[in-house]
């Protein structure tokens, strides 16, 4: 069952627009709850749109766990944050309060393909790293009901850059960092906040984004290498493949 409607916000800080879809996941422990919205940073002037997932029970779920995902690069089409559902609908099944933040607005600039791409991209990671700071505090001020100490960010390829620079950035906020094929933004070298990253089998890393063998033991980081491309680790790819990004990222956030 689908169904959809408009919010008019009093805050300020919400621009008016809000839907709502339920998804009738039988093989999921939870039906799972899809609400889209738009925030407005006033501080930057910016429109950071938001998809929210989260199981919809009866059943009291006691301090859920935050986790934030990030997209890949998308040619500033927008719509990006839906297209993870596979993965989003499945961390709500379980429990998770989900959210998608769309980074990339038909107005920005594209990202740059030519030049030392880890120095002339990082503005546009430095750009999701603040819409990821800003949805956390309006999350913080609208739903102190979540469980923020234990945040988990998950992003893939760009979106993973994003997440990679925000885990450098504010690690203090941050308890578990899992990348999908991030590619240019060097991880976080730490025990705290927990690193794992999921390897795509067709595109390498630059140099000294991923930490050496060494350095994995030293600090209990996870380098995941799989069977699949880096363009499969969305809703594209296939069922196999889904449920291999599925069940790693389920175990990394199993550890303790």
């Amino acid at each position: 069952m689908k169904y959809s409607f408009s919010i008019l916000f009093a805050i300020p800080l919400f621009i008016t627009s809000c839907t709502v879809q339920k998804k009738n996941t039988k093989s999921y422990d939870y039906e799972v709850k899809v609400v889209t919205l738009t925030f407005l940073d006033q501080s930057r002037n910016r429109k950071v749109p938001v998809a929210f997932y989260y199981p919809e029970t009866d059943k009291k779920i006691l301090n859920p766990q935050v986790i934030i995902f990030n997209h890949g690069y998308g040619l500033n089409k927008g719509g990006d944050y839906l297209v993870y559902s596979y993965l989003t609908e499945k961390l709500a099944s379980k429990g998770y309060f989900t959210v998608s933040i769309q980074h990339e607005l038909a107005t920005d600039s594209l990202l740059p393909t030519e030049g030392n791409l880890q120095m002339v991209r990082r503005p546009f990671w430095q750009n999701g790293s603040d819409n990821i700071l800003f949805v956390l505090n309006e999350l913080k001020k609208t739903k102190p009901e979540l469980d923020y100490k234990h945040l988990t960010l998950i992003g893939h390829s760009n979106g993973g850059d994003m997440a990679a620079l925000f885990g450098n950035q504010h690690p203090n906020l941050v308890y578990k960092l899992i990348t999908m094929d991030n590619r240019r933004m060097f991880l976080p070298r730490t025990s705290v906040p927990k690193i794992y990253s999921l390897r795509s089998n067709d595109y390498p890393a630059d140099e000294g984004v991923l930490p050496n063998e060494t350095e994995q033991k030293k600090y209990s980081i996870t380098i995941q290498p799989t069977l699949i491309n880096h363009g499969h680790m969305d809703n594209k790819g296939s069922d196999e493949e889904k449920k291999i990004l599925n069940d790693f990222v389920l175990k990394y956030l199993s550890e303790q």
